[in-house]
C-alpha cells in the first residue's frame, strides 16, 4: 500500500469505466453511536461484512483498480483493514488526522494523488443493491465529459430504504440537477455515489467544506447531472438502520 499517511440476465453496457475511485472514509460517525465507539463507521459490520467492504466489491466488479481513501477517526483502523485489500486494488491512503476536511475538503486534498479524470466518489457506508445493469457502470455509460462536471447516481424516494429526509434533487428532462425548493418535497435521493471530473474542483475554498458549495456551482453552470439507479439503495447511517436493512435482505 501507497500512503501519505440468484441468477440474472444484465444487459451488457459499453461505456468508459473509470480505473479509479475515491472513497469517502473519514467521517466520525456520530450518528452510528455506539457500533462506532471502538471502530470507525465503515468498519461497522453489515451483513456480516464490514460497510466498506461491500463498497470495495462493487468497485473491483466494475473494473476499478486504483483507490484514494481519506482516514481521519481511527485512521490506523482503516489502514489495517485497506492493507488485507491490497491484493485488489492499488491503494493510496489521504491523511486527515490533523483536521477533518469535510467531503469537499476532503476531495481538494486527495486530487493531486488521483491520476484519472473522471473519477468515482463513493461513500464508503454506502450499501445497494444493483439492478438489471451494475449500478457504477450505468453510472460510467451516462458520463458525458463535454456538458458535465458531476454526474450523480439518484435513487426514487420509494426505494431509499431506511430514509427518512424529504429528498435531495429534482431532474429536468435533459438530467441536469436542481435543489429541493424549501419546505417542498424532492423526488430524489443522492445515494453517495458520483463521477466527477477534477474541473469541479476548481477554484475550491481552501480547508474543511462541503461537496454541496461545488455541486451548487455546478448546477448554476448547467453542469450537475443525475441518473437514476435501477436497484435497491439503503441509508445505513444508524444502529437501527443495520438492523433494518439486514431485514431487508433476508425478504428477497
Amino acid at each position: 500500500m501507497k500512503s501519505r499517511r440468484s441468477l440474472r440476465l444484465r444487459p451488457e453496457i459499453s461505456a468508459d469505466v473509470p480505473d479509479t475511485a475515491m472513497v469517502m472514509a473519514a467521517g466520525l460517525g456520530k450518528r452510528m453511536r455506539p457500533l462506532t465507539a471502538d471502530r470507525p463507521k465503515p468498519l461497522v459490520e453489515l451483513a456480516g461484512k464490514p460497510l466498506i467492504d461491500h463498497v470495495l466489491d462493487r468497485l473491483r466488479a466494475a473494473g476499478v483498480v486504483k483507490l484514494v481513501v481519506n482516514v481521519h477517526y481511527l485512521a490506523d483502523q482503516m489502514e489495517a483493514h485497506l492493507a488485507t485489500k491490497a491484493s485488489d486494488f492499488a491503494i493510496t491512503i489521504s491523511d486527515e488526522r490533523a483536521f477533518l476536511l469535510e467531503t469537499g475538503g476532503g476531495l481538494v486534498q486527495a486530487a493531486p494523488m488521483i491520476d484519472c479524470d473522471p473519477f468515482f466518489v463513493v461513500n464508503s457506508d454506502n450499501f445497494w443493491i444493483d439492478g438489471p445493469a451494475d449500478g457504477l457502470k450505468l453510472l460510467a455509460s451516462g458520463w458525458d465529459d463535454q456538458k458535465m462536471d458531476a454526474l450523480l447516481l439518484l435513487v426514487p424516494q420509494a426505494r431509499a430504504g431506511n430514509h427518512r429526509g424529504q429528498g435531495d434533487f429534482r431532474l429536468d428532462r435533459f438530467g441536469r440537477l436542481s435543489r429541493r425548493a424549501r419546505s417542498r418535497v424532492a423526488p430524489y435521493v443522492f445515494t453517495g455515489i458520483q463521477i466527477i471530473s477534477k474541473r469541479l474542483l476548481e477554484g475550491a475554498p481552501e480547508g474543511a467544506f462541503s461537496t454541496n458549495l461545488l455541486w451548487d456551482r455546478a448546477i448554476e453552470a448547467g453542469r450537475c447531472y443525475g441518473l437514476v439507479h435501477q436497484g435497491l439503495w439503503f441509508d445505513v447511517g444508524t444502529p437501527r438502520s443495520i438492523t433494518d436493512t439486514e431485514a431487508a435482505l433476508a425478504n428477497e
